[in-house]
């Protein structure tokens, strides 16, 4: 339509140039002063008229005052010339100018000339000629990426092997097709990828076509849809004309749900556009007429709305599941991407992959990204340890906001609470090392305490999640014994400690008094919110003991963390005092303060990674993926309370446990969703 629009409006200037054109060459010149023949007589007999020009059947010329004349004189007039020969004038006698034949032609023609175009123009649009002519818009919108234009292959995918491994088929058949058909099998028509936004669905269908070497068309679910009913049905149709004349080939469909949405959910029915879509589509995939060597990869990340009749075999064979990448996945894509800037030497990427559980490979990619931006505003030659460390922190918690002053009250207060957070964390058994504590305002938070898991985590036990809950608690309990006051930065915390409680009990039966029953089934509706409804199933006295398990649970938790502060107060104050000071502590900074107000009682929790980077000596870092909480934010003093612990004198040293995605606690929701990975605890 765009296309259409250009041109209309192309015509239309053209028109009104020529139309412009045209009047100003007919436009009357400038004329003299015009007198009736009589005078112009009375004029030469009384001598005042001295010299004439005469051309065709106009004089012109000027008077004795110096006036212009022009006048019109009978061509049966015989006299006249006898008259200006007696008074003396002189007399110049010019032909008359006479129009070109093809300005006479092009004057007289020109308004049919230009309603002939006008009429050609609309005819050739209404009959679909030209891509995006007026009547064209039924036309596919796929754009042919040529074979030889596709350099992007599984070399340049990583983090996915099952998923490649998956679709090493689709590459087989599309190069040699016969050694599937002469054995009687039918080769997949289409495949659908779905997971997370930015694990690499669009970059692993164009790896397909690359390895392949066959011809790729590329377009969005939304490019199918237009306000005219039918449209985008033609266009499918067009879009599989265009794809058997390049057999064998890939259709791929990016964003599919945008078009393959269920037929007849939500509020009013369907969208007839939509669905006429959908109906043909699922006619080419799978109907009377085949599209041999022609497969479709689709693309979603909500495959929970698309149409059953899409998802059957016959049509989407294939359902292949693209996840977040896993440490050594999230490895191997560093490596990819670190291969193309200018890294520093003796860098052990590994160590920047585990301290990014959660991420995806988009994640990774906009990481180095960010290091290389850094790299190049600080003047360095290259990207080090350190401004890796500083662009995951940006991504994970936020830029910093060094320019936001806080008074001394409002410093001290995110000072202790952040050092409740993180002093919990470190004391309970079984939980992640704590990497780093911050004062320094990031994003909406005013605070952060930062754990990073030892390994991949993957399921959370019970006393995993109790501690949690205890660390979200950790900074509300510091505060309210020092200063025997609470104030709103643990409002988050609160929010989440209560939840996650609430499923301890509701859906994951870790309550002893309840059971390992399910309370309450969520009637997740396409379109109307999924969380719109929500069947209870259970009695109101059911409701009262599971309040009454959800407080137990919070209550234990607060209990526990109270006792444990009030046992260790004195490095409470020395945490926050260092935090006012310093603004920031790491691992080494906690452990070596705890070593000097308790000597020989703990024993490190740190975890042992080699790390090198050029040629400094191999040294011990902690053990990197990122599990954060957030201090007080600016209007409700909100941070966020660490997911990270370390054993009590009274319990051993219990091995660090993995722990999946970051997990802020006491930033307003706003911030936890905008700065940080998604909870580890709803991937359950």
């Amino acid at each position: 339509m765009n296309t259409f629009y250009k041109n209309l409006s192309m015509w239309l200037v053209i028109g009104l140039t020529m139309i412009l054109l045209f009047n100003l060459f007919n436009q009357p010149q400038p004329t003299n002063n015009k007198i009736t023949y009589s005078d112009f007589i009375s004029n030469v007999e009384s001598k005042g008229i001295s010299r004439v020009s005469i051309t065709g059947d106009t004089i012109t010329g000027k008077l004795q005052n110096g006036q212009s004349f022009k006048t019109i004189y009978p061509a049966n007039d015989a006299e006249m010339m006898s008259i200006l020969r007696k008074s003396g004038v002189d007399i110049d006698i010019k032909e008359a100018e006479k129009d070109s034949f093809f300005t006479t032609l092009f004057i007289s023609w020109f308004p049919m000339l230009l309603l002939i175009g006008v009429w050609i123009f609309f005819m050739r649009q209404m009959q679909g000629g030209g891509k995006g002519g007026a009547m064209s818009f039924g036309k596919t919108k796929a754009k042919l990426i040529p074979e030889e234009n596709n350099t992007v292959t599984f070399a340049d995918v990583a983090g996915i092997d099952e998923a490649k491994e998956e679709l090493e088929e689709i590459v087989d058949f599309l190069k040699d097709p016969s050694k599937f058909t002469d054995l009687g099998g039918n080769i997949p028509t289409g495949v659908l990828l779905s997971g997370p936004p930015g694990t690499g669905k669009t970059l692993l269908a164009r790896a397909i076509a690359g390895e392949a070497q066959v011809p790729f068309f590329t377009i969005s679910g939304s490019d199918f849809v237009e306000m005219f009913v039918g449209v985008g049905a033609s266009r499918v149709r067009d879009m599989f004309a265009e794809g058997k004349k390049s057999a064998p080939c890939i259709i791929f469909i990016d964003e599919i749900d945008a078009v393959g949405r269920h037929r007849g959910a939500g509020l009013g029915g369907g969208h007839d556009e939509r669905e006429q879509t959908l109906n043909q589509l699922l006619v080419e995939m799978d109907g009377f007429q085949s599209n041999e060597g022609v497969i479709v990869i689709a693309a979603t990340n909500r495959p929970d709305v698309l149409d059953p009749a899409l998802l059957r075999p016959g049509r989407f064979d294939r359902q292949v599941n693209v996840p977040v990448p896993d440490l050594k996945g999230r490895k191997k894509i560093l490596e990819i991407y670190a291969a193309k800037t200018k890294m520093a030497p003796m860098i052990d990427l590994e160590i920047l992959a585990r301290g990014t559980p959660g991420f995806s490979g988009a994640d990774l990619e906009n990481l180095i990204n960010e290091a290389a931006l850094l790299a190049a505003r600080t003047g360095k030659k290259e990207i080090n340890l350190e401004l890796l460390e500083k662009a995951k922190d940006k991504i994970m918690m936020g830029p910093e906001r060094r320019s936001m002053m806080l008074n001394e009250k409002e410093k001290e207060i995110t000072a202790y609470h952040e050092a409740g957070h993180a002093l919990i964390a470190w004391l309970l058994p079984g939980t992640d090392p704590v990497h780093k504590v911050t004062i320094i305002p990031r994003g909406r938070a005013l605070g952060v305490t930062m754990q990073l898991p030892v390994d991949e985590k993957y399921t959370h036990s019970k006393t995993f999640l109790e501690n949690t809950i205890c660390i979200l608690f950790g900074g509300r309990i510091a505060e309210k014994i020092i200063f025997n006051e609470i104030t709103t930065g643990a409002g988050n915390d609160i929010e989440r400690a209560s939840g996650l409680a609430r499923k301890m009990v509701c859906e994951w039966g870790m309550s002893d008094e309840l059971g390992p029953i399910t309370y309450g089934k969520k009637e997740e509706q396409i379109f109307l919110g999924r969380d719109i409804g929500q069947d209870r199933g259970f009695s109101e006295a059911t409701a009262q003991e599971i309040d009454a398990a959800v407080r137990n649970i919070v209550n234990k938790a607060s209990i526990r963390v109270t006792r444990l502060l009030e046992d260790h107060k004195d490095i409470l104050k020395k945490m926050s005092e260092e935090l006012i000071e310093n603004e920031t502590l790491n691992l080494d900074d906690i452990e070596e303060l705890i070593e000097k107000l308790r000597p020989g009682q703990y024993t490190s929790k740190k975890p042992t990674v080699v790390m090198t980077q050029k040629e400094e000596p191999v040294e011990k870092v902690p053990v990197e993926e990122p599990v954060m909480e957030e201090a007080p934010v600016e209007e409700p003093v909100v941070e966020e309370a660490p997911e990270t612990a370390k054993a009590p004198p009274a319990e051993k040293k219990a091995p660090a446990k993995k722990a999946p995605a970051v997990a802020p606690a006491d930033a307003p929701e706003a911030a936890r969703e905008a700065d940080m990975p998604a909870n580890p605890f709803d991937k359950n």
